[in-house]
Parts: structure tokens; sequence; C-alpha cells
């Protein structure tokens, strides 16, 4: 990252091959997959920006949250750059790195902001003040919506990761088929609950007995003609199914907008992705623009690591080997 608005190169490695088996992310191949795949990353992305070690400013990681062994694989070789290469080491927020990945593609972007940051792991709100400063104003109770996706899919007999599936069969169903209830939260209002809208969908399928479509999914190759394999039914299912999240999601933004006199709403993570969400944002009447990362960074990146960073270069907030992996980092 160049000046913190220009990207010189992003490589991503995925590990979605190694995990679909499973259906869902394993920790622990999950950091044997970092391990394996760090030096080469970062040695094509020096190889592809034109840069040797003597030509960085800082290098910069993320301290969390995230799951703890990935982590560490990746704060252990940040130090090693530090302390061989004399670099400043600099910790950065996961969740910042999500902001920042909007902030790097739309400078208009005004603060303050409202930011929704929705991923696999991760539902929460925040109020952006303008020095980049954070309040959390509500989070997920159980699963993120990301998580909800994943494990609607995995009941339906989709591949990991479901998520995109389902938003691509969504657009063939009737979303308003199956009604759902509207999750009602003591304590914060604000707060979202996914684990009642899971429920009523394993609620659906025990009644309606999908068993053998289920199975013909599941016995499907991950790049099966899904729908194809998807009776009506199931994709009014799967289409009030997104409604519903995407409703929950967007309902909160209006309000949260005036309240904090937001000049901006950040929409980011990997559900950012989501072309339902995308869709509903820019007709939901929303008082001020809207901004998404394109798809390359809404999902985890270190692009956005490094944007995240520069803030933090200019300032001299440096860290040292005394920094240790959070996974449940607040931001």
């Amino acid at each position: 990252m160049d000046s913190g608005r220009s990207v010189l190169s992003s490589i991503v490695a995925s590990q979605i091959d190694t995990h679909r088996k499973y259906g869902g992310v394993v920790p622990e191949l999950a950091s044997r997959e970092h391990l394996r795949s760090i030096v080469p990353v970062v040695d094509e992305a020096m190889l592809m920006a034109g840069v040797g070690w003597n030509d960085l400013a800082a290098v910069a990681v993320t301290q969390g949250p995230g799951l703890i062994g990935s982590l560490l694989v990746g704060i252990t070789y940040a130090k090693a750059i530090h302390f061989a290469h004399g670099i400043p080491l600099i910790g950065v927020n996961h969740l910042e790195g999500h902001i920042h990945a909007v902030v790097l593609e739309h400078p208009e972007t005004e603060l303050p902001a409202i930011a929704l940051i929705v991923s696999g792991g991760h539902t929460q709100l925040y109020h952006v003040r303008g020095n980049f400063e954070y309040e959390l104003i509500a989070k997920t109770r159980d699963d993120a919506a990301g998580e909800a996706y994943d494990k609607v899919g995995k009941l339906l007999g989709y591949p990991y990761p479901a998520g995109p599936i389902l938003d691509k069969l969504a657009l063939h169903g009737d979303p308003r088929a199956v009604k759902f209830t509207r999750a009602h939260m003591k304590g914060n209002p604000l707060d979202f609950s996914f684990s009642g809208l899971k429920t009523a969908v394993l609620r659906w399928t025990e009644a309606n007995d999908i068993s053998e479509e289920t199975a013909a999914r599941r016995a499907a190759g991950a790049d099966a003609d899904w729908l194809s394999l998807t009776p009506k039914r199931t994709l009014d299912l799967i289409a009030s199914f997104q409604h519903t999240v995407i409703r929950e999601l967007l309902s909160r933004l209006h309000v949260l907008t005036e309240a904090h006199d937001a000049k901006s709403i950040i929409i980011t993570g990997g559900v950012a992705c989501n072309a339902g969400l995308r869709a509903a944002a820019g007709t939901a009447r929303l008082p001020v623009p809207v901004f998404f990362p394109t798809p390359g960074l809404s999902t985890d990146n270190a692009a956005m690591i490094a944007a995240a960073a520069f803030s933090k270069l200019r300032r001299r907030e440096f860290a040292d080997l005394s920094m240790k992996p959070k996974a449940s980092l607040a931001l």
C-alpha cells in the first residue's frame, strides 16, 4: 500500500477448498494453511509491487479479533520482519480494516458515519466519528448473519460457503412466501439475533420433508446446477430467509443515521458481497449515501489492514515484540 490510498499489490490465498468438506472453518486447519501460505503470499505481494524490504515504512498485521491460531501465525511472521529489517510494527483491528476497505475505495465517504460490519464471524453496528474513533452501537447476540447463511445452506444440502449460492437462488423465489417472525430483543433493542430464524428454517424443513432433495444436493459436486436441484417451494424458503436477514440488517440504519447526525453509511464485510443486500440498500431510501467495498475488498484481505495502518503510522502508534493476538479484540 502506498500512502494509504494506492494498492500496489493484493494477494489472497483462499482456504475454501480445505474447509468445504467439513461444512465450515476448522480452526486447526486454518492455522496450518496460514502457516503454509504466508511466506509465498508475502513474497508474491512484494514482487508484484516491485518493492524490497528497505522500501517499506512499516509492516502491519491483524492483531484480532479472529481465530487465535491464525492470528498467531500472522503476528509471528510480522514480528520476524520487524526484527530482521528494523521496520516499525503496527497492530490493526480486523474490523477497522473492513471499514477502511470502504474508505480506501470511496474517499468521498464523509464522517461521522454509521458502519454495518457483516460477515461470517461478525454482525455489528458502529458509530464512526470524524477522527476514526469507534462506538459500538449493536451486535449479534448469537449467530452472525454470514454464519446463519452457511448454517441454513448446510441444513438444505448446499456446500460451504453457502451464502453466495443462497443469494443467487433467492432471485428465483417469492420473498414473502414463508413468514418469519422478527426477533424482539430485551436490553439493547438494536442488537441482532439470527438463531431463531435458523431454527424456524429447520422447523420448515421438518414440516415439509425435503430429505430427498437435500440428499441429492449433498451428493452433487461443488459446481452443480443448484437451480435445477432446488424445487420452487425451497426457492421460496430461501428467498424468504434472505428477505428477512436483509430486513433485519437494514432496519436500524435510518434511525441511527438521524440519531448520530451521520453523513454516510458504510456496509462492509463478506456479506457485503450479497447482491440482494446491495440492491435493497439502494432502494431503501436511506437519508445519506451508502458505500460498499468492491467484492474483492469485502472478503478478508491484507490491503484493508494496510490501509487502516496508515493513520497509526502517521501518529507513530507502533507495537513491539510483546504484542499478542487477541481473539476478541474490541474496536
